[in-house]
């Protein structure tokens, strides 16, 4: 029997999860999960939408370490994974023992998941980063993109990979030295960050010079330019809708650590950097309020900003 544990059932967890349970990773008589969630309601939601698996809901992280071979864990913020990982009483790393096997999904400081990967192996466990590259819908249907750095030996293991394979359709190993993959996350974030308020600003920019927004987006999906991102998110747009995929203040979240990197090195980012302090006034205007909204809320802030007949009578629709 391996037990397979799951912390943090939000956006992007809930998802993976039901991947697990769906592809037989997860549930079985087998391989049972262990799931906690900091609002419990999760994990008996979880529970009740499969009666015919076998869940275990434990009290606390420590709880699902301490009883599980393999721990995933995915949580929202590097403020929620730092209390979760170091509470001294029922955190993760207070389960963890030398049979432990903890692979962290987060998208987090490198300094942070070094740290946390230190703490690991100092407890004789074993330590795998594995942040994603994918939103909720990815999550929920198999298609993220994770990006590993740590034990070759979890990395290379069977169930590991076979949970690897049902959350996702790529699994990319940078080597053991922790952090790497972080670094790869940050650039592929930080480059979807500056895509999306470029393509914030060109869709205001057409709608400004009296263009109809779908035909530009019919154009753009015709040409090298076109992206998934652009196709998913154009229309949405238009129409202001940004219920969250991937929140904004998260996308904001992984750019300034993207920024923080390239000066670290002696990187120009000067684009990038522009594009950062974009998110960020979206992020922090009280009157916009779309932080917890979709990235490309941004979209938003920029038609804000501007001064064009369009855009005002837009922020008056």
């Amino acid at each position: 029997m391996t037990k397979i544990g799951f912390i943090g059932l939000g956006i992007m967890g809930e998802g993976m999860v039901n991947c697990l349970l769906k592809d037989g990773v997860a549930g079985t008589p087998e391989t049972p999960l262990l799931v906690w969630n900091r609002t419990t309601s999760k994990c008996d939601n979880l529970k009740t939408s499969h009666p015919d698996k076998t869940i275990e809901i434990k009290s606390s992280a420590k709880e699902v370490v301490s009883n599980s071979d393999i721990v995933f864990s995915m949580l929202s913020t590097p403020e929620a994974s730092a209390a979760v990982f170091n509470d001294a009483t029922s955190g993760t790393l207070a389960g963890v023992s030398n049979s432990s096997v903890i692979i962290d999904c987060a998208t987090l400081a490198e300094s942070d998941m070094k740290r946390m990967s230190d703490k690991v192996n100092a407890k004789g466990g074993t330590f795998l980063e594995a942040p994603v590259s994918g939103s909720k819908g990815p999550a929920h249907g198999g298609q993220l993109i994770f990006l590993c750095a740590g034990s070759k030996a979890v990395f290379d293991d069977g169930i590991v990979q076979s949970a690897l394979n049902a959350m996702g359709k790529a699994s990319h190993y940078f080597g053991e030295e922790v952090g790497k993959a972080t670094r790869a996350k940050l650039v592929v974030n930080s480059l979807m960050g500056t895509m999306m308020a470029a393509f914030g600003e060109s869709l205001a920019l057409a709608e400004s010079l009296d263009l109809d927004g779908s035909k530009m987006l019919e154009v753009i999906s015709q040409g090298a330019i076109a992206t998934p991102m652009y196709a998913l998110k154009g229309p949405k747009m238009l129409k202001k809708d940004h219920a969250p995929n991937f929140p904004l203040c998260h996308a904001h979240k992984d750019m300034k650590l993207a920024v923080d990197a390239a000066k670290s090195v002696g990187v120009e980012y000067s684009v990038t950097q522009v594009a950062e302090e974009t998110f960020r006034k979206a992020r922090e205007d009280d009157e916009l309020k779309v932080a917890n909204e979709d990235f490309s809320a941004v979209f938003e802030k920029i038609h804000k900003e501007s001064k064009s007949e369009f855009s005002k009578k837009r922020k008056l629709g």
